[in-house]
């Protein structure tokens, strides 16, 4: 029996006809969300139309003549792609023309019928030969575009080409087998007595004099991409307006140049109340955002003012700068600012409109006339939102510049969130190519009975292939820029993501799958271009194919302390971690080490209703009971227990300094290329910065760190940590420090 269109289509579009959850469960795609998502994709409107799609996806390759794209390794040689013509046409001569990367073209002929045939089809009377065109010369990295002039007199048509290297870039000091460590940083929770109530690009940079000093090879930072000005209680960075750009609440104001030039803004903040506000905004325990941004946009509208009176009208070097940063963001940079400027509009005159589907109909299409005439109309407001983008960039290129001085062997660490938030700026930018009413989330699991829904909207795989990737193009370049490590949330993501049906209930998805080689011939290529280590965050359900993919890529994976068990429960020795892979105790989603120590986050969770049974929240709190032990004993086995500490349960103490150092000492023993420490472990905190599965319940990337930056480096806890690690991550050869070095 043939399979049916419908069950055809969806498999061809990339919807997976079934999957394993983790209790070795077989669940099979229903027809119900095999129609949803074929509808939220755009393919059909309604069930009936599935044969007629399914006859025109069969049908598209043959038509064309070209795939819109193709993905080769550099050392694939010959390299090759299929050209589909009219066999009647098959023995004329077919032109073609190569233009590279680096503007250098080329050109020549060929007959289809000369070629190895690799198919043949009628359609709609016509006889289409599929042949295998070779190219047979290495060809240079890049993204190249190759088109085809047909011997007939249709259009010509080309595919973007694009030669990927065989693996990403490892920096030196790991490739030579050197264990780097660093901090792992929530940039907006740095509390420091000179910010403005959340931590800051000049509070980075000091960190790294901090860190750095102390024998540090990377800072790790939760993802900075930029949200909502005009509603700042947005505030998670998983779930942004735009992942090519920064955050500017992220900005040090007093820091930029044109501070220093204007008095009257300089007045404006040494105003005894207006230092008050900042008194306040700093002592607060947790980030107010409305009150941070308020502050900070006031000033930098004015500062804005200043600089194009004094600097874009005069056309100084620095105003020259601003301009050349424009034009190199180009359609970007552009359709960004004019988000913001619109949505912030909008939101004035209707404060329930939150983005761009709740816009005036005639706004919501980028290429509109009605968009272009607001820009010709407000182009100094469109202007600001590029101004702080440029701002923001010159500050993290200054972090970036002070970890390379410092000799840190990685330097910035940056995490790339796994999608935007639905009604933002990447969103109306990319709507066609985004599934916007369907999201992106997990199935039931022993945290989530009943599934995830994370609200992102997932990019429709053969639409993101028809644009020759270039939103994934984009999103590297712009996550690389100034980093020397990227970790990319949810790696698994780059194979297939789990959909969830609009207005379905997570256990109603399923697995959509993408070009897994394509992305990771990207993956690679800007890696390599921009230097930048690549970190796969693989938790949690990881098919094996992902693995084994991203291994000889050079693509580190994500191994946490609280989940390398054995199968009897005890905690995996430091050799049994692979080398090629970032350790971690804990996660920004997960409890601190005190935190799990104690309980807490389990008490945490039932005091939320976050159980979904109390049989559950008992299974749990058993567990938890049976890990102490467990990392008692494993402590114990590499000499690591601290005075008077027994792996005898009474004797149990609580997460003190002395513990929550052998601990990380532990995992520092790892093979690992690379470990990160949350600086609330290092300080002894109990509260975690996100609970998943929460909103308001929680504040969640709000909490600040209690101890001030500028004390730090005089903590005895942050001491023997950096002591401790140095000589652990040295393999008993101390690495100097940054003082000693000089």
């Amino acid at each position: 029996m043939s399979e049916p269109a419908l069950e055809r289509l969806a498999r061809l579009i990339g919807i997976a006809p079934d999957y394993w959850d983790i209790w070795g469960g077989l669940h099979h795609t229903s027809d119900a969300t095999r129609v949803a998502l074929l509808k939220a994709m755009r393919v059909i409107a309604e069930e009936s139309d599935a044969p007629a799609a399914l006859k025109e996806r069969e049908e598209r390759p043959w038509r064309r003549g070209l795939p819109a794209v193709a993905v080769l390794r550099e050392e694939a040689v010959p390299y090759r792609w299929e050209v589909s013509v009219a066999e009647r046409h098959a023995d004329w001569p077919h032109r073609w023309m190569l233009a590279l990367e680096t503007g250098e073209a080329r050109a020549g002929e060929f007959r289809p019928a000369q070629l190895a045939a690799v198919g043949r089809r009628e359609i709609d009377g016509t006889r289409y030969l599929r042949a295998a065109f070779e190219w047979r010369e290495r060809l240079p990295l890049g993204y190249h575009r190759f088109t085809l002039e047909p011997a007939q007199a249709a259009a010509p048509v080309s595919m973007t080409l694009i030669i990927s290297p065989g693996r990403c870039h490892v920096p030196p000091a790991i490739a030579a087998g050197a264990r780097q460590w660093g901090a792992a940083l929530q940039l907006y929770a740095v509390k420091s007595a000179r910010n403005w109530g959340i931590g800051d690009f000049t509070d980075l940079r000091n960190g790294l004099d901090i860190t750095g000093s102390a024998g540090a090879g990377t800072a790790g930072l939760n993802p900075l991409h930029a949200l909502y000005p005009h509603n700042p209680e947005h505030c998670s960075p998983y779930s942004p307006s735009s992942r090519l750009f920064l955050n500017p609440l992220y900005l040090d104001v007093e820091a930029v140049p044109e501070f220093a030039e204007c008095e009257a803004a300089r007045n404006a903040v040494a105003d005894a109340r207006f230092q008050a506000r900042l008194a306040a905004l700093r002592g607060a325990g947790l980030v107010d955002y409305p009150g941070v941004a308020e502050a900070k946009l006031a000033v930098l509208a004015a500062l804005h003012s200043h600089f194009r009176e004094h600097h874009l009208a005069k056309r100084t070097p620095r105003g020259n700068a601003f301009l050349s940063f424009q034009r190199s963001g180009g359609a970007p940079l552009t359709r960004f600012a004019l988000f913001h400027a619109l949505q912030a509009d909008f939101h004035a005159k209707d404060a329930s409109i939150e983005g761009w589907p709740a816009w005036p109909e005639p706004y919501r299409d980028p290429a509109a006339p009605q968009v272009r005439e607001y820009l010709a109309m407000n182009s100094e407001r469109v202007e600001f939102h590029a101004w702080l983008q440029w701002l923001a960039d010159e500050q993290l290129a200054a972090c970036a510049r002070r970890s390379r001085e410092l000799g840190l062997a990685v330097g910035l660490y940056r995490d790339l969130a796994v999608s935007v938030d639905r009604a933002g700026a990447d969103a109306w930018t990319w709507q066609e190519l985004l599934a916007g009413r369907a999201s992106i989330g997990a199935p039931p699991d022993d945290f989530n009975l009943h599934g995830q829904d994370w609200g992102l909207p997932p990019f429709i795989p053969e639409r993101l292939t028809a644009s020759a990737y270039a939103p994934f193009v984009w999103t590297l370049r712009a996550n690389m820029r100034h980093a020397g490590a990227l970790r990319v949330d949810h790696v698994m993501g780059l194979m297939r993501l789990y959909w969830v049906p609009p207005g379905a209930k997570p256990a109603d998805g399923c697995y959509v799958h993408y070009p897994f080689h394509d992305l990771l011939g990207i993956l690679a290529l800007e890696s390599q271009r921009n230097r930048c280590l690549v970190i796969g965050e693989d938790l949690g359900t990881v098919p094996d194919a992902v693995r084994e993919a991203l291994a000889p890529l050079g693509v580190l994976s994500c191994r946490l302390l609280l989940f390398e068990k054995e199968r009897g429960g005890g905690f995996k020795p430091p050799a049994a971690y692979p080398a090629q892979a970032l350790v971690a105790v804990t996660t920004h989603d997960l409890p601190t080490l005190k935190g799990y120590w104690l309980g807490h986050d389990l008490d945490l969770r039932a005091r939320l209703g976050l159980f979904p049974s109390e049989e559950m929240q008992a299974r749990f709190t058993a567990a938890r009971a049976a890990d102490r032990p467990q990392l008692l004993a494993a402590l114990e086995r590499e000499g690591l227990l601290p005075p008077g500490v027994t792996v005898e349960p009474a004797s149990a103490p609580g997460m003190t300094a002395e513990l929550a150092l052998a601990v990380h000492a532990y995992l520092a023993r790892t093979p690992a290329s690379l470990m990160t420490v949350q600086m609330e472990d290092v300080f002894g905190e109990l509260e975690q910065t996100n609970v998943p599965g929460t909103t308001t319940q929680h504040p969640n990337w709000r909490r600040k760190l209690a101890l001030e930056l500028e004390q730090w480096a005089a903590d005895p806890r942050f001491a023997a940590f950096a002591a401790m690690l140095r000589r652990e991550r040295a393999a008993g050869e101390e690495k100097p420090t940054a003082d000693e070095r000089r």
